[in-house]
């Protein structure tokens, strides 16, 4: 069986965001892979000037 879902993390435990379909104790592997930020939602629309600015805020924001 191959299911997709989402899940977040919280506590340092991945906590499904929906429901699973699986019997206790049964055991699965796992893959992960971050989600793309939803910030991105409508980059196209904005102008060279925004889209450095924005660029810029990340870069520096996270450090």
């Amino acid at each position: 069986m191959r299911v997709k879902i989402r899940a977040r993390y919280e506590d340092k435990v991945l906590k499904p965001l929906n429901e699973l379909g699986l019997k206790e104790g049964e055991e699965v592997e796992i893959e992960i892979k971050k989600r793309v930020s939803d910030k991105t939602f409508g980059l196209i629309s904005l102008n060279h000037g925004e889209i450095e600015k924005i660029i810029e805020d990340t870069e520096y924001g996270s450090r």
